[in-house]
């Protein structure tokens, strides 16, 4: 069974017992947490699209741990202008274990 989720922007797929990395969110680390914006229910042949998202669908997840995730380096450069400028960027990360898939009425 698994289920296609949104967290922030991003939209990803949850397998209950499996772990999944999002995008930071405003919780603690070693809280569960109840995702509740569920667009599709697949089990087996069972499937369950949303319109937007499957009613009283979620799932629960815990938070396992906050990290960091790798450098990206942003680097602008303009030819015979002698413009150049150079950055970096680490996202903050979320690892989560889905603990549970709950299905809609």
């Amino acid at each position: 069974m698994y289920a296609v989720i949104k967290s922030g922007t991003h939209q990803y797929k949850a397998v209950a017992g499996e772990e999944l990395v999002v995008e930071r969110l405003p919780h603690e680390v070693g809280t569960q947490i109840a995702l509740e914006e569920v667009y599709l229910l697949a089990d087996g042949e069972n499937v369950q699209v949303g319109q937007p998202t499957v009613a009283g669908a979620k799932v629960l997840a815990t938070i396992v741990e906050e990290f960091r995730g790798p450098k990206i380096t942003i680097f602008k450069y303009k030819p015979k202008e002698r413009y150049r400028r150079h950055q970096g960027h680490r996202q903050t990360l979320m690892r989560l274990h889905v603990d549970e898939i709950v299905k809609g009425a």
